[in-house]
């Protein structure tokens, strides 16, 4: 990912020079435009102010992944990089004594939650930045408001594939008085991967297509799971700079895969992540080239050289015009930055795919 201020595009310095430091900011733009980037940067620029400021996320990889970028932009003892869970219950238990409660969904007891924000004075105003911020849930917003969070928000309103999930205009509304800024170039895939991800989007007209050139992407059909492992393994073999996300549904598809890959690559050249686990699935290097194996809802806000998605089958039941599903291929193709690859297993086309021409999308 790009990092120092001068090395952003033009369109990503002009947003992030323009933000006043105070109020409700929401930044919105397309898979690709920076947002993640711009989100580190306008957190580091305002903990430099002397601020306490927190970078949030609701993915625990993607914190991963912004962490080591704050850091690289400069020591700031006043920046915290934290998951929204973590954030939260740390703010619960600084007034109560207790983490925040849950609900059996994972999430917290909102209405609790915004009840002890209102019993709590304020004696300062924290300073909030979220990215993926249409991941978060409507009350997260609510209690942002009601404590006085000074919040930038970095969102996307295509990429909603969670199930508890804000609009652009709901969070604009709740943040009463927040100011929309747009970016609206896609810098890090090619013109090709963002045609094919453009047959996906919803809502409105689709972002103008970059200037970057690259191969097509391809649709493979598998015979077997032993054929998935031995393509990612081929293709990691003859790309060796090359960061290679595998994205699958399911988190026992994950394992099986790993198991066979272990067996055709380094280990220095493998690594996996699932949600759930501790340990060796739990902490990646994201910036070390290699195959990642992870699960379809760690992948946002991530992007790789190349991506596989090899198990579009599991999706072949599905409304293939339903908004949900659009959204969920938008975000995986839009992963890839230059290669991508998707795949089935069984004798038809998944039928969200086999309408697209060969042209768009070459079969193999």
């Amino acid at each position: 990912m790009t990092l120092d201020f001068l090395s952003l595009a033009p369109d990503q310095r002009n947003l992030l020079s323009g933000l006043p430091f105070d109020g409700f900011h929401l930044v919105t733009g397309p898979p690709g435009s920076g947002k993640s980037v711009l989100a580190v940067q306008r957190a580091v620029m305002l903990a430099l102010t002397g601020e306490r400021v927190t970078l949030l996320t609701r993915s625990n990889l993607l914190r991963q992944s912004l962490e080591p970028l704050a850091a690289a932009l400069g020591p700031s003892e006043g920046l915290e990089v934290s998951t929204v869970h973590r954030w939260l219950h740390a703010w619960h238990r600084a007034r109560t004594g207790s983490a925040a409660p849950q609900t059996d969904d994972g999430w917290f007891d909102w209405a609790a939650v915004i009840q002890q924000a209102a019993l709590t004075r304020m004696t300062t105003q924290p300073y909030l930045v979220i990215d993926e911020g249409q991941d978060m849930p409507t009350d997260f917003y609510r209690l942002c408001r009601l404590i006085g969070a000074q919040t930038t928000v970095f969102a996307d309103e295509c990429q909603r594939i969670t199930d508890t999930q804000s609009t652009l205009a709901e969070i604009g509304t709740i943040l009463t008085g927040s100011n929309r800024h747009d970016l609206t170039d896609m810098h890090r895939t090619t013109r090709q991967v963002a045609a094919l991800a453009a047959r996906f989007h919803v809502s409105g007209s689709p972002p103008a297509l970059p200037d970057r050139q690259g191969p097509p992407p391809s649709l493979h059909r598998y015979g077997s799971a032993q054929q998935v492992a031995a393509h990612i393994a081929e293709y990691a073999g003859t790309h060796p700079a090359h960061r290679v996300g595998v994205v699958l549904r399911h988190t026992r598809h994950q394992m099986d895969l790993v198991g066979r890959l272990e067996r055709l690559l380094p280990p220095a050249r493998l690594q996996a992540y699932v949600g759930e686990s501790t340990g060796r699935y739990r902490t990646l290097d994201l910036d070390r080239p290699g195959v990642t194996v992870l699960n379809r809802a760690s992948a946002k806000g991530l992007g790789f050289d190349a991506v596989f998605v090899p198990d579009t089958h599991l999706d072949a039941g599905e409304d293939p015009t339903a908004a949900g599903l659009r959204m969920r291929y938008y975000v995986l193709i839009t992963r890839a930055a230059s290669h991508l690859f998707l795949g089935y297993a069984g004798e038809t086309e998944p039928p969200m795919l086999a309408t697209v021409p060969g042209a768009e999308l070459v079969r193999s």
